[in-house]
């Protein structure tokens, strides 16, 4: 079996601190390595280095037992190895082709760009991924995510990779599409390919890795074969302790309604969606991509005009989102970078953000006061960054996730709209998370936990209502959810039994 990649007590410090710590990492040919680590583990920055964005301070990388240093990440195609990123690199307003071959365009003689053999070519590196069917002239904003997502990995086989690293790649995913994926993937491993596996999802490691590799606060914990470890081994291995209990036992929810929903709609989203949401209570919003989750959640919060219906805080009707933040609602998106944070400012700006109203009434803005704020949140959700100055966009997906939170929750909200609040979040993260939303939900704060990952919903929700096609097809109480039933729900058909 070839060694693809060897790579030998690499070390990496940034203005003085270490970040990795003799890191040990070696990917073989036909072989799919899953790389795991809690939020701020390092794994980010050793794929960086690969991808030659970064050089190592000390260590050694070997590519097919030749010693290199990766001077770039030009370089590090041309070593054939190529990344793709959990946030998508694609050129919406370009074509699938265009995307493809962006910077190395198929010429004719004459210098002009050759679109037949750039079609063909693209049909081509498309077949290698199931979607061929799409047309080389369609463009990305006119394809799914999870096209996107193929696409992305075709791009990379263009360039004829043997390793290739892939980060969070199911993140976005649903089920059937997440499974394809997988398929794909040993379809790669099968053809030669060495493949980095970074992602939070044990059960996708269970399924389709080789071999795991685990990082803990930037130092090489061990190597195990997947055959050989238990899923809670390799949360041990992670997090330096057993989790026990991921989800905490629910509060009693009151019978107090705090938000009202009624016949809400919104022209081509959402079509007659009535509920309630009760103080205290965890309310579970199920349903398939595009089934209308997060248009629910912007049509709550004000961003959506609607086109007929009522929403109502406590009685008091929201229609804007400047009302919604004063009647004590607070949204964390699931589109943390577009959305949810601005990433050119600090961990400290960002936090303060939706404060600064409340806090310049008098028109002075108390330092002593911001500091507590943002010191206390930093601490509470185990933000990883040396000083809250830091830009918040060179932190790890994880950590500006937690960020997003933590601008909500220093506002007091009474109801809490989360928006997969725990994607591209690892596991120990994830038990503190689910810990606070027991916490707030002691304190009478109501939630509502849009995601899709079905034993998060099974497991924290008092109740769970299910999206499909903007529409609300079935409820469901925490003693009656099952996965098949919300699925057959969110499939627009009914559950197991209801017509027995």
């Amino acid at each position: 079996m070839t060694t693809l990649l060897n790579m030998e007590n690499i070390v990496k410090s940034f203005s003085g601190i270490t970040v990795l710590k003799n890191i040990n990492l070696t990917v073989n040919q036909g072989e799919v390595v899953a790389l795991l680590g809690e939020n701020g583990a390092g794994k980010s920055t050793l794929m960086k280095i690969i991808a030659g964005v970064h050089r190592p301070t000390s260590g050694s990388i070997y590519i097919k037992g030749k010693e290199v240093t990766i001077l770039n990440p030009k370089h590090s195609q041309e070593l054939k190895i190529s990344i793709i990123h959990q946030e998508f690199n694609l050129i919406t307003d370009l074509t699938i082709a265009e995307n493809i071959f962006l910077g190395r365009e198929k010429r004719k003689f004459s210098g002009v760009i050759d679109w037949k053999l750039m079609h063909k070519e693209t049909k081509k590196v498309l077949q290698k991924v199931g979607i061929d069917h799409l047309p080389a002239e369609k463009f990305i904003s006119d394809c799914s995510v999870a096209e996107r997502q193929l696409i992305e990995i075709a791009k990379a086989l263009s360039f004829d990779s043997e390793i290739l690293i892939m980060d969070e790649p199911t993140a976005t995913l649903n089920d059937k599409e997440t499974q394809t994926l997988l398929n794909l993937m040993d379809n790669l491993r099968k053809n030669g390919l060495g493949i980095i596996f970074i992602t939070h999802r044990l059960e996708e490691v269970s399924q389709v890795a080789d071999r795991i590799v685990v990082l803990r606060d930037g130092e090489y914990i061990g190597s195990e074969k997947v055959k050989h470890v238990t899923k809670d081994k390799m949360v041990s291995m992670m997090v330096g302790r057993d989790i026990q209990d991921l989800f905490p036992a629910r509060s009693e929810a009151s019978n107090d309604v705090v938000l009202e929903v009624n016949n809400v709609s919104v022209k081509n989203r959402l079509h007659n969606i009535s509920f309630n949401v009760h103080k205290g209570e965890v309310l579970g919003v199920a349903g398939l991509l595009g089934s209308g989750k997060t248009d629910l959640s912007k049509a709550l919060f004000g961003l959506y005009q609607l086109q007929q219906g009522s929403v109502k805080l406590f009685g008091q009707e929201i229609m804007t989102p400047k009302e919604a933040i004063d009647a004590g609602i607070s949204l964390v998106t699931d589109d943390r970078k577009g959305e949810g944070l601005i990433l050119d400012l600090s961990v400290y700006e960002n936090i303060l953000l939706p404060f600064y109203r409340k806090m310049t009434k008098t028109g002075i803005l108390k330092k002593s006061r911001m500091d507590q704020i943002v010191d206390k949140w930093v601490k509470n959700l185990q933000v990883k960054v040396h000083h809250s100055s830091v830009e918040v966009g060179t932190l790890s997906g994880g950590n500006q996730q937690k960020v997003v939170l933590g601008k909500w929750l220093q506002m007091n909200p009474k109801l809490l709209i989360l928006n997969e609040p725990t994607r591209g979040i690892d596991i120990g993260a994830k038990t503190e998370i689910y810990k606070i939303i027991k916490d707030l939900t002691n304190e009478g704060i109501s939630i509502l936990l849009i995601s899709s990952e079905m034993p998060e919903l099974l497991g924290m929700a008092h109740r769970i209502i299910v999206l499909h096609e903007g529409e609300i097809s079935g409820e469901l109480s925490s003693k009656e959810a099952t996965q098949e039933k919300i699925f057959n729900y969110a499939t627009g058909g009914e559950t197991v039994g209801e017509n027995d």
